[in-house]
C-alpha cells in the first residue's frame, strides 16, 4: 500500500456464519472500492467474528461504504475507527537468505532484528526467518532495511485493529457483562 495514500479502517462485527465474507468482499467488488487489507477471526464472542477491512478514501464516502455494509445480511455493527483513536498492527514473516558471495551475513541481519525488535523464529542452514508486528510503516522500513540482503519470502496479515482506551466495539460492554437495554 502506499505511504501518501489516506485509508479508512473498517471494524465489522458479523455473526460466525458461512458466507458472510463473501457478501462482504462482493459490496466491496461491486462498488469497486478496493481492499488493501482484510483481516478475520472470531471476538470474545464464539458466534461473532470481526472483520477488519482497510480502503482508501478516494474510492467513496467511507459514511456510503458502513451505510451499505450495514444493510447486508449477517452483519451486526459497523464502526469505522479513526487513526488516531485506535490501534493498528500487522504481522510478517520474513525469510533472508544469510549467505552472500560465500561470506554468512547472519550476523549483520540479526542485528537488523535487534534494531527493529523483532524476533528470529526460524534458523536454517541458509536462511533466517523473522517474525515482526506493528504498523505498516514499520514493516516497510524493516524490508528495506532487509533489502540489501536476499529476501527469499515475505508473508504479511491483513491489518488488525482496536479502538484505544474505554471506547469499545462490541455487542456487549465486555466479557461476562450484559449489554445495554438502548444497544
Amino acid at each position: 500500500m502506499a505511504s501518501d495514500m489516506k485509508t479508512h479502517t473498517l471494524s465489522i462485527l458479523v455473526e460466525n456464519k458461512p458466507g458472510v465474507l463473501t457478501r462482504v468482499a462482493g459490496l466491496f467488488a461491486r462498488r469497486a472500492f478496493n481492499i488493501h487489507s482484510l483481516a478475520v477471526g472470531t471476538t470474545e464472542d464464539v458466534k461473532v467474528s470481526r472483520i477488519t477491512i482497510v480502503t482508501d478514501e478516494s474510492q467513496a464516502p467511507i459514511e456510503q461504504i458502513a451505510l451499505q455494509l450495514q444493510k447486508l445480511i449477517n452483519v451486526m455493527k459497523v464502526h469505522v475507527l479513526v487513526d488516531d483513536k485506535a490501534v493498528h498492527r500487522e504481522i510478517m514473516l520474513v525469510k533472508v537468505n544469510t549467505e552472500q558471495n560465500g561470506v554468512c551475513v547472519r550476523p549483520e541481519i540479526i542485528a537488523i532484528t535487534n534494531l527493529f525488535r523483532v524476533k528470529v523464529v526460524d534458523v536454517a542452514a541458509e536462511s533466517i526467518t523473522i517474525e515482526a508486528t506493528g504498523k505498516g510503516s514499520k514493516l516497510e522500513a524493516l524490508v528495506q532495511a532487509l533489502l540489501p540482503y536476499k529476501i527469499l519470502e515475505i508473508v504479511r496479515s491483513g491489518t488488525i485493529a482496536i479502538s484505544r482506551g474505554k471506547d469499545i466495539i462490541s455487542l456487549h460492554k465486555g466479557i461476562g457483562e450484559a449489554p445495554d437495554v438502548a444497544e
